[in-house]
């Protein structure tokens, strides 16, 4: 008996592609795309003038990305294709678009999500309009990892001595750009270290378009001369201008025969072959189709231009033109940013009587976006001036906006006369009225430069700096409210004053936090370092101004804006014959009274009035622990030798109180009252007087002053 076999049907599951033991399925249900994903391709369809890159399934799956991991751009597929293939790449596409071909491909590796390298092969179709210009390119990708494996003939490599590792070099070139921002950062790594060596060259130009001229920018090497050029058209009358002009490299393997096709570089090429230079390669830089300058290379052998090195050098002027175009980019935002926020702050800072004043601000080196920091200084009736130093939350145009108008209001509130705690209540409901949601910090303090006081209110903000006649720093005690514009949406618009003295010679410094605060680290640390700054800075206050944005600036303030204020009251050292000193002892310092009493010692000493120094002193302790016990405020002391033919010196000591010493006569067991009995007996006179809204006790000494209460 003949067994006859079951005959094994064939069949297809669009899923897993070919089956055995299924139907095969109608020839109309097998669609073009599945045709592509049964050979492992896929197609895309790349819009260069709106910048998307459509991949449909067979083609994610291609690059092994799923479809939420892949939004239409380009760049996104930096998760599979690494920057080196991405330069290749780039690099074949351009050459195509330039040559003017209907079709460009290559290989390139990409990685899977295993790790797995896999070669992917691309074939794409570029389309162009009726001018040439290509705004489309449609075609395939497939993974040709199995071809290349197999047939590892298919791109025949140069012998190994003959080859350059382009991977590793280009690799460490783009690591190095990408930390250069400006074109500045750029030029500095390519002149830099290591700049030349990346091309195994002896000499590198790197020159820039600017208004159809190329200008040399940075050079190294034996191409220092032309550092020196001034800027040329770019004619074809020189090789890198030609190159750029065409966007084709131009390798040169003598230099002789170079001279004798370009005429005007006649006397550099004779400097260059007496320094044992025989080729040269010239290379456009091309970003997005257009020229934005050139690359100049020399070398000692001609020998060195294989196909590698063609490749290297291409590879590594596309990366170098990509990091250019970025950061001209980068250059021109910021200029516009840091424009429009010096159009913002005051552009004339007024001279005022009896003080100097010094402003300085400082935009951050990191970032394109502009700030909102400002500062500003009011003249005010009655030889009295007003200080603002704020910031506006945010680094963008808009708070640069809020930042103009609400510096317009708070000078006007503070020309009208308004203290500083109204002018600040005023300046919040201004903000809050605005169409805006940012709110701002700010510190306003009203200087009376006749007699010093000061009127000082806070929202939010860093009270002032003050650094006193002997050079010591502090920071006062200023209190404060909520920022503007919050303020008022709490609806807690106290701002309460405090009252401060200035004495000659002492300095006022404002900033905005930008000076003294720093990622990671508490703003104390910042602040400390800014005291010892003002400390040991110079005395005058635009000499503080650049002390300070030497010293500080690079350490605290590049990552954000900075404002800096400051105002030094005129000295008052008298006269040769007549000296005077001052002082302020705060009622919040501790180490103020031994300060006071020690620099009192010191002047004396100075003034050759040794003698005075104990009855002095003690004079001066009595009257300021009457200040700092019995009143609200701190104490200013002066010490003048008074002009006459005996000579004797004054020591006053003015507060805010207006409640004026009275003699009395203590019991034996009083711990208190004896001040006034001691300065009468130590002095030769003394005496109270109105002061503004306090009063002034002083007392004098000289060579009749009685020596000891003993006595």
């Amino acid at each position: 008996m003949t067994v006859r076999k079951r005959p094994v049907r064939s069949g297809y599951d669009p899923r897993i592609g070919p089956v055995l033991g299924l139907d095969r399925p109608p020839e109309s249900e097998i669609g073009p795309g599945e045709r592509l994903a049964l050979n492992g391709m896929g197609s895309f369809d790349w819009n260069l003038d709106r910048g998307t890159l459509e991949l449909d399934a067979a083609g994610l799956k291609v690059f092994d990305l799923r479809p939420e991991e892949f939004d239409s751009r380009p760049e996104s597929l930096v998760l599979r294709v690494s920057p080196e293939e991405g330069v290749r790449l780039d690099y074949a596409l351009r050459a195509a678009i330039q040559a003017g071909h209907r079709s460009y491909g290559g290989y390139f590796r990409i990685t899977r999500r295993d790790g797995a390298k896999q070669w992917t092969h691309t074939q794409g179709t570029i389309l162009r309009d009726q001018r040439g210009n290509p705004y489309r390119i449609v075609g395939i990708v497939r993974d040709a990892t199995d071809e290349l494996t197999q047939a590892p003939e298919v791109q025949p490599a140069p012998p190994a001595e003959e080859r350059q590792s382009l991977a590793p070099i280009v690799r460490l070139t783009t690591e190095a750009l990408s930390r250069a921002v400006t074109v500045e950062d750029i030029t500095a790594v390519l002149t830099g270290a290591g700049g030349m060596e990346r091309f195994g060259a002896d000499g590198l130009a790197l020159a820039l378009i600017e208004g159809g001229k190329l200008r040399y920018i940075g050079v190294s090497g034996v191409a220092a001369p032309l550092g020196g050029l001034p800027p040329t058209r770019f004619d074809g009358t020189l090789p890198l201008g030609e190159a750029v002009m065409t966007q084709q490299p131009k390798f040169v393997h003598s230099l002789t025969e170079l001279a004798e096709q370009y005429p005007a570089c006649v006397a550099f090429v004779t400097g260059l072959t007496g320094l044992g230079l025989e080729a040269a390669a010239f290379l456009p830089l091309v970003a997005q189709g257009r020229s934005i300058g050139g690359f100049s290379l020399f070398y000692r052998s001609g020998d060195v231009f294989t196909h590698d090195h063609r490749e290297l050098c291409a590879a590594l002027a596309a990366i170098v033109a990509q990091s250019l175009q970025r950061a001209m980019l980068f250059d021109r935002e910021r200029e516009f940013a840091t424009g429009l926020q010096s159009a913002m702050l005051p552009r004339d800072i007024p001279r005022v009587e009896g003080a100097g004043v010094a402003v300085r601000y400082h935009a951050a080196s990191s970032g394109r976006e502009v700030g909102g920091d400002w500062y500003d200084v009011v003249a005010l009736p009655q030889n009295r001036v007003g200080l603002v130093v704020g910031d506006v939350q945010g680094h963008d145009t808009h708070a640069a906006a809020v930042m103009g108008q609400l510096r317009i209001a708070l000078r006007a509130y503070a020309a009208e006369g308004h203290p500083p705690s109204t002018v600040l209540a005023r300046a919040s409901r201004f903000l809050a009225e605005l169409d805006t949601e940012r709110f701002a910090t700010c510190a306003y303090a009203e200087v009376d430069l006749a007699g010093g006081s000061v009127r000082a209110a806070r929202a939010g903000h860093l009270g002032p700096l003050v650094r006193h006649t002997d050079g010591r720093t502090g920071w006062p005690n200023v209190r404060g409210g909520l920022p503007l514009g919050l303020a008022t949406a709490v609806d807690l618009h106290e701002f309460p004053e405090t009252r401060l003295d200035l004495v000659p010679g002492e300095t006022l410094v404002f900033c905005t936090d930008g000076l003294v605060e720093e990622r990671g680290l508490d703003i104390t640390v910042g602040m400390e370092a800014l005291a010892e700054a003002v400390r040991d800075g110079p005395e005058h206050h635009e000499d503080l101004a650049d002390h300070l944005a030497d010293n500080l600036w690079e350490r605290w303030g590049s990552q954000d804006d900075v404002a800096l204020l400051i105002l030094r009251r005129d000295p008052d050292p008298g006269t040769s014959g007549a000296p005077r000193m001052h002082s302020y002892v705060h009622q919040a310092d501790p180490e103020g009274l031994a300060d006071a009493r020690l620099a009192l010692r010191q002047t004396l000493e100075a003034w050759e009035l040794p003698e005075l120094a104990d009855d002095v002193e003690v004079a001066a302790g009595e009257l300021l622990v009457n200040v700092l016990l019995h009143t609200e405020g701190g104490a200013v002391l002066t010490l003048e030798v008074l002009p006459e033919p005996v000579r004797r010196v004054r020591l006053t000591v003015q507060d805010r109180s207006s409640v004026w010493p009275r003699r009395r006569s203590p019991g034996e067991a009083a711990t208190s009252g004896r001040g006034l009995l001691m300065i009468d007996a130590l002095a030769t006179h003394w005496g109270v007087e109105p002061r503004g809204d306090g009063k002034a006790v002083w007392c004098e000494f000289g060579p009749e002053t009685q020596r000891s209460l003993l006595g």
